[in-house]
């Protein structure tokens, strides 16, 4: 049996289909109750209680772990008490290439690695699905805002990532490995707010914000440490950070998709 963690995400939520379609038996835990594929085991469950996932756990051989929660020794614990042998955690591209931002991915990854448990790690960069933050202004007024609006990034499929760890998951030779997950090609702001005009056949207006009005928006829902560590690779990106990496296609045999492809697929949630 296969744990699912945050399985009504972006990702979760992909993650126990794909694992359903192939036949296995899933858990899949998160906050609240959703509507997922018959068969599948739902169970309520925080992160921020490892002693109250035992019954989530017991009888399983498998999990996937979303960095949530503030004692990943625990949930690791438990998970191995009820018979897991294998981790696989969604962890952050920022937790290797700015760990002094990203503690917590980072101290999740440290406890994945000492866990006794055979682990593998996938660091994503930026999703696609982060321009959802954006279906509000482009519902109601055909308008994108965001900074550093000619800084290039890969971001991601949330369900290239899915199917990612539905392989890892499924498969062996991937213990003890760690996997760097980005889309086919960098693309900037302006690009995705363009992309996602042509999904909806109306052109999208790109509108620059400042580093401190985006910092400020961040703020709302993100910590201070996270806000400075993403607003810096929005800006002013590593080499790392702009590196499109192969995993992606040595996994699954073929390309990441692209933003375009996220975006036609979605356009239901901008128009």
């Amino acid at each position: 049996m296969i744990v699912v963690t945050g399985a009504t995400g972006n990702v979760g939520r992909r993650l126990v289909e794909l694992l359903t379609a192939a036949g296995e038996r899933v858990t899949a835990v998160s906050r609240r109750t959703a509507e997922l594929p018959a068969g599948v085991r739902q169970v309520r469950g925080d992160l921020d209680d490892p002693a109250g996932l035992k019954d989530a756990f017991d009888g399983a051989d498998a999990l996937f772990l979303l960095v949530a929660g503030q004692d990943p020794q625990a949930i690791l614990g438990a998970a191995r008490a009820g018979g897991v042998r294998r981790v696989v955690l969604l962890s952050s591209q920022g937790a290797g290439t700015r760990p002094e931002f990203y503690r917590h991915p980072a101290a999740f990854e440290d406890a994945v690695r000492r866990s006794g448990l055979e682990w593998t790690i996938l660091r994503p960069g930026g999703f696609h699905s982060n321009a959802y933050a954006w279906a509000e202004s482009i519902r109601g007024g055909r308008t994108a805002a965001a900074p550093f609006g000619d800084v290039g990034l890969p971001t991601i499929d949330p369900a290239d990532i899915a199917e990612v760890a539905a392989t890892v998951l499924r498969e062996g030779g991937h213990a003890g490995r760690v996997y760097e997950l980005t889309g086919p090609a960098p693309t900037t702001p302006r690009e995705r707010a363009a992309a996602i005009g042509a999904a909806l056949g109306a052109p999208v207006r790109f509108a620059e914000q400042t580093r401190e009005e985006a910092r400020a928006q961040m703020l709302q829902f993100m910590p201070e440490q996270v806000v400075e560590g993403t607003l810096a690779i929005l800006g002013e990106p590593l080499d790392a950070e702009r590196q499109v990496s192969p995993d992606v296609e040595r996994i699954l045999g073929r390309a990441p998709r692209s933003f375009a492809d996220w975006a036609g697929r979605n356009a239901a949630a901008f128009r």
